[in-house]
């Protein structure tokens, strides 16, 4: 059986087909140092596209982006 994969953001299902996910998706895995105030722990979570956007929205400095002309 193959996991739920759940939005952090908004708790929406991001469908899994055949193994892989519908939908496109952000997956963060972030393992914290020393002087973090996390140090030692691991921390995992997704995002949906349309939370990604409102994320990238939400910064100050935007983010850098590239047209990709071969897609995996």
């Amino acid at each position: 059986m193959i996991p739920k994969m759940i939005c952090n953001s908004c708790g929406k299902e991001i469908c899994p087909c055949m193994g892989a996910p519908v939908a496109e998706y952000l997956h963060v895995a972030k393992e914290w140092g020393y002087f973090s105030g996390k140090d030692g722990m691991r921390q995992e979570w997704n995002l949906c596209e349309s939370c990604y956007d409102r994320l990238l929205e939400s910064f100050q400095v935007p983010a850098s982006a590239q047209e990709v002309t071969e897609l995996v």
